[in-house]
């Protein structure tokens, strides 16, 4: 029903999922996430869809490879997407490549009552319309239609398998021209060593790869417009400074292992209070012993150590969190709420812009509020992450004094 919306403009939804665990227990998951994705769709009616997942496939690729036909077959063909008649999917697919392959899968829809929507080709350097519904997995390489990099060994060497990169595209949707970049950063592989300094180690990591990205995107080989990054950043929150307010009044006991004296587990206990254990710390457990604080009014509170992102304070633009944090929900399918005391709750799912795209999303404000920013399923397990999603509207004109109509608008 998009097309009969009678708010003004086009309406652009931007949804984030990673979804490995879908594959891992695709009976269970898959069915539940379908039908909350399907239930966002049909709130905000958006014209232009796009969707990016990461973790693709989820951990045994080889082995979900049929449930992966049958997840991409079931967004093209469903009942809830019929009026969606065009589509482009780019599902990075060549998982025997350990130098190529990122697990990305970079889905977008089109509205029947959209007109004239073109992608541009990064080969050719022009813009080509966007008719049918077409596929494109395997090696990605070859398409001239994206931008696909996976990130060198040598940015987290530690992580012998990474599969983290990013996927470019380019669109011209209403006269507005945007890449949407999909991007998978590095995560904390250990509890402990991100817990030794502030900011940790894993978080220098993540900086340098999202820097490797934005000046990808920014360099002199094509023209500047507006993007937005959307995807799994696996930003944390600064844990030494979780910890230390989680754990104000406890005194830490130290565990090392007998052979090699390595620290194996941080225990705080309350100084009075019986010595009560408030917070257990390994390299894949945070135990902490109330976890409503991640939960009561969205974990908002908790957002004052969210700062990963004010390294690029003036690059990157987000619209305000009111949201809990995204990761790491339980897998059990009847625990929709529970996080998992694997890792310390964080936004690691985040929709994020240039300055000219948040300048396009605010023009769109009305009286009427249009501009929404949240997450996916609250109630319901979806995986380990949550799926977190934009909803806009582009304004009539709207991108037409950073992006004249004939640069953008021309049939290939």
């Amino acid at each position: 029903m998009a097309g009969r919306s009678a708010a003004p403009g086009t309406a652009v939804l931007l949804v984030t999922a990673n979804v490995g665990s879908l594959f891992d227990d695709p009976e269970n998951l898959q069915k539940n996430w379908l039908r909350e994705f399907y239930q966002i769709v049909h709130t905000h009616k958006p014209h232009f869809l796009g969707l990016h997942c990461q973790e693709f496939g989820g951990k045994n690729y080889e082995a979900s490879m049929s449930h992966v036909d049958k997840f991409v077959k079931e967004l093209l063909s469903s009942d809830a997407m019929k009026e969606y008649s065009k589509a482009r999917v780019y599902l990075d697919e060549n998982y025997r490549s350990q130098e190529h392959f990122t697990a990305l899968g970079s889905f977008y829809f089109l509205h029947e009552s959209l007109k004239n929507v073109q992608q541009f080709d990064f080969k050719a350097k022009k813009y080509k319309k966007v008719t049918g519904k077409e596929i494109y997995s395997d090696t990605l390489e070859s398409t001239p239609m994206l931008e696909k990099e996976k990130f060198p060994q040598d940015y987290f060497p530690e992580c012998k398998w990474s599969r983290k990169g990013f996927i470019r595209t380019r669109w011209c949707v209403a006269d507005c021209t945007f890449d949407l970049v999909n991007i998978h950063l590095f995560h904390d592989a250990s509890n402990l060593v991100a817990w030794e300094t502030s900011p940790s180690v894993y978080s220098g990591i993540r900086h340098k790869a999202l820097g490797y990205v934005l000046d990808r995107i920014l360099d002199q080989r094509f023209e500047k417009v507006s993007y937005f990054v959307f995807g799994d950043f696996n930003f944390r929150l600064d844990s030494k400074s979780v910890v230390e307010t989680l754990c104000t009044k406890a005194t830490m006991q130290t565990i090392r292992a007998a052979d090699t004296n390595e620290v194996v587990k941080l225990i705080f206990r309350e100084s009075d209070n019986d010595r009560k254990v408030m917070l257990q710390l390994e390299k894949k457990l945070f135990d902490y012993f109330n976890q409503e604080i991640f939960q009561d009014n969205n974990g908002t509170a908790l957002l004052e150590f969210d700062k990963e992102l004010s390294v690029f304070k003036d690059r990157l633009y987000e619209l305000d969190i009111s949201f809990p944090p995204s990761y790491p929900y339980s897998e059990d399918s009847s625990q929709g709420k529970q996080y998992m005391n694997t890792r310390c709750p964080a936004w690691c799912d985040r929709i994020l812009m240039s300055a000219s795209a948040k300048e396009l999303i605010l023009r769109s404000e009305s009286e009427e509020k249009v501009v929404t920013y949240d997450h996916i399923g609250p109630n319901v397990c979806m995986g380990d992450h949550k799926p977190v999603f934009l909803a806009f509207r582009i304004a009539p004109g709207a991108g037409k004094p950073h992006e004249p109509v004939h640069k953008c608008c021309v049939v290939q």
